[in-house]
């Protein structure tokens, strides 16, 4: 066999690692990784998940808290050729069942309280099921403990599979995107690039890592900078604005902002040896980008991604960033918006859907060809589901997902469109449109507000806003007031959870 270079992620992560003493990870509570330490504990763990059966592309499912040896078992895996599957904590038994009889699972690594319930649904595709808590301990650990720290990591090539994340399953069952170690390292190298990482950097991490946004952005791209990361549990907005001292990026979702700005302390001051905030998973509302400039002196940079892709565009490190755009395509990645009837390209500032191409984008669903296939165009882009628009200036701006289009009376509603409009009323801190069934008009254009505490916002005073500002077509027929809106655990609206709960308003009584 020729000697070629190893395509496997962590070969590409680690291999020309210079100085294995440099800091990788602080944990919370002061603990401090280096390097070296990293991928011997990765060795360790990698050896006993051999020696419980993993072989090259076996999966590797897990459902376990947020910590070191979590991150460092998604390392080992890699390492060992299996494909990591991490699994939102919040999932029940139930849910479980769906994604472990589908992945098929040589190993499942979960939380010591479930795992007799594990066990049971584990046993049905012949795995072992390991355990580890929210510290770090439990049965995969004290079996590393006693493990080697020498391991050969395995031979992958670029388009071997790395990981399968389920997509949250909005509509219809949960897709498993498969993602190669190339579309993994290709995308972190890219980002390290054009998000100007450096050895220097310190990362504040306090997303989850079951998630695109966490695991594979928030992490690779630190280790591949050779920078450092303070791990923590979850979003803490007073612990997050002491580490700002000395820290230099944040990565978060807009829900991390809003509880940010929440906090008195944040101030230019406090903020001011940092060089970069990023915020993605879910759209952040461009008040929320202009109060945090005002606020800090910083403009967030957003970006846009997916499951399936990791991250397709962003706002420019250098120059401006857009209150409303997740910016350009990032370097050799293409987008452009189609026609969601003819597929034709829509010329700048059409809406339509959104599609890329790049060798960010995934392999294609678990066990689904027909389903990958349609997802597909013949020239090898991705139909996202996204739907927005490219500017005069190149900016890319998403308006929604294509089930969440409102067809009204036969004309196209982008819920984004009126959102903006009900946002920028004063007392409102954000809306939701969504279309309900409706008897005379196929669906019902319905808004959802949230206020400010002690605001003066009816559905009369929101109606009267609209009117003469938006089509006819447009308006809302019924306004709600509530005190928040649903969301998932990244901080996207659950629109499918006010589509269920305002489904028979327009019902005929």
């Amino acid at each position: 066999m020729t000697n070629v270079a190893n395509a496997n992620l962590f070969s590409r992560l680690f291999d020309g690692l210079d100085d294995p003493s440099r800091l990788a990870i602080e944990t919370d509570g002061g603990k401090r990784i280096s390097y070296g330490d990293l991928i011997a504990r990765a060795g360790r763990i990698a050896n006993v998940l051999v020696a419980r059966g993993v072989k090259p592309g076996d999966r590797v499912a897990v459902q376990v808290e947020k910590s070191v040896e979590n991150l460092t078992l998604y390392l080992a895996t890699v390492r060992a050729g299996g494909v990591y599957l991490p699994l939102n904590t919040a999932y029940t038994l139930n849910e479980l069942d769906y994604f472990i009889t589908d992945a098929e699972p040589t190993v499942v690594v979960c939380d010591p309280s479930k795992a007799e319930g594990i066990a049971a649904i584990a046993a049905k595709v012949g795995a072992k099921v390991e355990t580890l808590d929210a510290s770090g301990k439990g049965s995969l650990s004290e079996a590393a403990d006693k493990a080697d720290t020498a391991f050969a990591t395995v031979a992958r090539g670029n388009d071997d599979l790395a990981a399968i994340l389920y997509t949250s399953g909005t509509t219809g069952r949960s897709k498993g995107a498969m993602l190669s170690h190339d579309n993994l390292a290709s995308n972190s190298l890219t980002l390290v690039d054009y998000w100007r990482f450096t050895k220097d950097d310190v990362l504040i991490h306090a997303l989850p890592i079951y998630h695109t946004h966490g695991l594979f952005v928030a992490s690779n791209v630190t280790l591949f900078a050779r920078a450092s990361m303070i791990f923590l549990p979850k979003l803490d907005p007073d612990r997050i604005i002491k580490l700002m001292a000395r820290a230099t990026v944040l990565m978060g979702v807009p829900t991390f902002y809003t509880r940010l700005l929440a906090n008195p302390a944040l101030n230019k001051d406090t903020t001011k040896h940092m060089r970069l905030f990023i915020s993605g998973s879910a759209p952040l509302l461009a008040d929320t980008h202009r109060e945090w400039f005002a606020r800090t002196g910083h403009a967030v940079l957003e970006r846009y991604g997916m499951t399936e892709t990791n991250m397709n565009t962003s706002n420019p490190y250098d120059g401006e960033r857009v209150p409303g755009a997740v910016g350009f395509p990032l370097p050799g990645v293409s987008a452009r918006v189609t026609d969601p009837e003819t597929a034709e390209v829509l010329p700048r500032d059409q809406i339509g859907v959104i599609e890329v191409k790049g060798p960010n984008v995934f392999k294609g669903y678990w066990r689904m060809p027909e389903k990958t296939r349609s997802e597909f165009r013949d020239d090898g882009f991705f139909i996202t589901g996204d739907l927005g628009k490219i500017d005069p200036k190149g900016y890319v701006h998403i308006l929604g997902r294509g089930k969440d289009l409102v067809i009204s009376g036969g004309f196209n509603v982008y819920p984004k469109e009126i959102e903006s409009e009900i946002d920028a009323m004063p007392g409102v801190v954000e809306s939701a449109v969504i279309g309900v069934p409706h008897a005379d008009f196929g669906e019902g254009v319905t808004a959802v507000v949230v206020c400010h505490p002690g605001a003066d916002v009816s559905e009369a005073s929101v109606l009267k806003a609209l009117d003469g500002r938006l089509a006819k077509f447009k308006m809302p027929k019924r306004v709600f007031i509530v005190n928040e809106l649903p969301r998932n655990t990244m901080g996207k609206v659950q629109k499918n959870v006010l589509r269920e709960q305002y489904k028979d308003i327009y019902a005929k009584k």
